[in-house]
């Protein structure tokens, strides 16, 4: 299916925008089976596991991972 959206965004709030975005994030966790994760998310994820277990992962705060995930930003 192509159908094509279009929202008037320039016009909508913040708050809109957010309930738009959770819609749809709500409409893609009703489907998991048609989501094609790329290889490398289970790749990450078994070796953060595996941190885990083994003690070696190390845990930021919220406030410390949002920083280093804006710093990283182009």
């Amino acid at each position: 299916m192509n159908a094509k959206v279009v929202l008037p965004l320039d016009e909508m709030t913040f708050s809109e925008k957010v309930e738009v975005m959770d819609a749809v994030w709500d409409d893609i966790r009703r489907h998991p089976e048609d989501i094609e994760w790329p290889a490398w998310h289970e790749t990450y994820l078994r070796e953060l596991e595996e941190e885990i277990a083994n003690g070696t992962a190390k845990f930021v705060d919220l406030e410390t991972a949002e920083k280093i995930l804006m710093e990283q930003t182009p």
